[in-house]
């Protein structure tokens, strides 16, 4: 009777261990091979009625309706279409792009992947000032989104509050994890 007592008694504890455990639904977001990987990916959630008219990549090689590799040479280029500071550039190795095709300011989105050695939530940062702090000329966005996905992708869009608040939750059902660090509106 006593084994049977206390093998009940170490069953209950294994319960209430195995109850009190952290709760792991065990999804883990895909690990993006590539900058553009992430824009292609929550790009493809869209639904039609959701779309806009959009460009990808850089001027070289734009993309129609698609998100598109965005080049890393012309430094003048990278901070004028997608905000990253020039003292930031040396941060990224990879960068890809989608902006709505009639007004950049309606909705720009740049993903970057981080340099070996580079801080993500430093550049996040980064970024963070410079979009809020940007000359805007054809009159500012409304908001703005920064993330990091993965550790080693910052991604951060600015637009109308519309289409940030679509791509978000598009983002979300593409990147569950990914760590929102920066959702505000731009006053500017």
């Amino acid at each position: 009777m006593k084994k049977i007592i206390a093998l009940l008694l170490v069953l209950a504890t294994v319960f209430v261990l195995a109850a009190c455990g952290k709760k792991d639904s065990g999804k883990q977001d895909p690990t993006p091979a590539s900058a553009l990987e992430v824009l292609e990916k929550v790009w493809a959630t869209y639904a039609e009625n959701e779309k806009f008219y959009a460009m990808g990549g850089d001027f070289n090689e734009p993309l129609e309706n698609a998100p598109g590799k965005f080049s890393l040479e012309d430094s003048e280029a990278v901070t004028a279409s997608l905000a990253v500071p020039a003292d930031q550039q040396k941060n990224i190795d990879q960068a890809a792009s989608l902006t709505h095709g009639m007004m950049v300011n309606n909705f720009t989105c740049g993903v970057f992947h981080m340099a070996q050695g580079a801080d993500a939530k430093a550049f996040a940062d980064a970024m963070h000032a410079a979009i809020g702090s940007n000359q805007w000329i054809c009159g500012a966005p409304e908001q703005m989104l920064i993330a990091i996905i993965g550790g080693e992708y910052v991604l951060s869009a600015f637009g109308s509050s519309e289409l940030i608040k679509t791509f978000q939750n598009r983002l979300a059902g593409v990147y569950p994890n990914a760590d929102i660090r920066y959702q505000d509106a731009i006053t500017g």
